[in-house]
């Protein structure tokens, strides 16, 4: 039978705390959402519930109920908050989902452990979500996330069973779909579509003739879950190339604007800008540029300014694809590196733990030369993946609103 009540629709995950990438994420299903089921009542349960109310203006629910209060003053306080809330999480999780029909957890790393990740945290809050999902026969779909083979007990265990226990999963690229399969997953069901971002709305390309500009996209990197024991040296080792590079940018007249794709990475901007002014103090004003950017649409606003890229950020080094720059990759993660190479831009990677500064130097140097020719290869590329996208709404609608919505 028709539906005959607006759907409702909650949006789960790590959204509104200061990722643009997830942020972007959120906001093509958002726009998915608004066109095709217009009546949908819609809001969330999220990391960063100020941000989605006022940027979305979606009602919001915190991700963890501790999150709810004050932050105590002392450890024991925080530690019993902490504790009294793994009580109240599953509860709250499995009345607010209960209230919907859909509840989409849009894009994102959710199945992958590549930075640092609490088994206890975001992957037992999934697995809450679809294990809730199946209990009260609301639908929950993952729609175009990433996944890796994960070696964490308890955390390969959470996620696994959340990713089993979903209605529908789609994954941005093939490895996060042969991790999930060689985690004990069935996913020979499970299509792969490109990221959502590729979906974003884009700015026009505003970069100059003059001065070249490169996009320095920097990160507060430190490695990886399986590498927490040599977190310090990993971070050390990629600001001092990071700071390296951008010295020997600037020596050879370039200009450059430092991008970030998270709130945490203020904190390399202000050491690579601090760097530069203590080798170079007479270096102009003009010469460095780092603005914020709170959202996705800033980040590509900022992007589209400027000749080439050299990101570390999983989404700097797809915005730099999808706006069609000539774009290096320092990978902090192999999803980059895919990414890359679906694009046809596999030779221009290196990875963030080892940077060789005199390589990058000398990839820069190549990618100028062949920007004419792989500008239109790029740009054509990320139409084929709007359109992509596209198609996957019909799937999507057919798959979770089978009806069409109320009539």
């Amino acid at each position: 039978m028709a539906r005959t009540t607006a759907p409702r629709v909650g949006l789960f995950g790590l959204l509104g705390s200061g990722n643009v990438g997830n942020d972007g994420s959120l906001e093509v299903i958002l726009d998915y959402l608004r066109r095709e089921q217009p009546g949908a009542v819609l809001d969330g349960f999220c990391s960063g519930t100020t941000t989605v109310r006022r940027r979305y203006g979606l009602p919001a629910r915190a991700l963890h109920w501790c999150d709810t209060l004050p932050r105590p003053r002392t450890r024991a306080g925080l530690m019993t908050a902490k504790a009294f809330g793994k009580l109240l999480d599953p509860v709250r999780i499995l009345l607010w989902v209960r209230a919907h029909d859909v509840v989409i957890v849009p894009g994102a790393g959710v199945l992958e452990t590549t930075l640092p990740l609490h088994a206890w945290g975001f992957p037992l809050s999934l697995f809450l979500l679809t294990l809730t999902g199946r209990l009260t026969g609301t639908q929950v779909a993952l729609v175009n996330v990433g996944g890796n083979v994960i070696k964490q007990r308890t955390t390969r265990l959470l996620i696994s069973w959340a990713a089993r226990l979903a209605h529908y999963r789609s994954f941005r690229d093939i490895r996060s779909r042969d991790a999930l399969r060689k985690m004990g997953v069935d996913t020979a069901g499970d299509d792969i579509y490109p990221d959502l971002v590729f979906a974003h709305p884009e700015p026009e390309s505003s970069a100059g003739t003059g001065t070249p500009v490169v996009g320095l996209g920097l990160m507060d990197f430190s490695g990886s879950n399986d590498e927490r024991r040599h977190a310090d040296a990993i971070r050390d080792t990629y600001v001092a190339a990071m700071k390296d590079f951008a010295v020997r940018l600037v020596d050879k007249g370039y200009r450059l604007r430092l991008l970030t794709g998270d709130e945490l990475d203020r904190v390399v901007v202000d050491e690579v800008r601090a760097h530069l002014r203590e080798q170079r103090p007479a270096l102009p004003e003009d010469a460095v540029v780092a603005e914020a950017s709170a959202t996705l649409g800033e980040l590509m606003q900022q992007i589209a300014s400027v000749d080439v890229v050299v990101g570390t950020r999983y989404h700097n080094v797809l915005c730099g694809l999808k706006l069609a720059k000539p774009t290096i990759s320092v990978s902090y993660s192999t999803k980059s590196d895919d990414l890359m190479a679906e694009l046809g831009m596999a030779e221009f990677c290196q990875s963030a733990r080892a940077v060789d500064v005199d390589r990058l130097l000398a990839q820069l140097a190549d990618l100028e030369r062949r920007a004419g020719e792989l500008r239109p290869v790029l740009a054509e590329r990320s139409r084929s993946r709007r359109e992509r996208i596209e198609q996957q709404y019909a799937v999507l609608s057919k798959m979770l609103f089978p009806d069409g919505g109320p009539r």
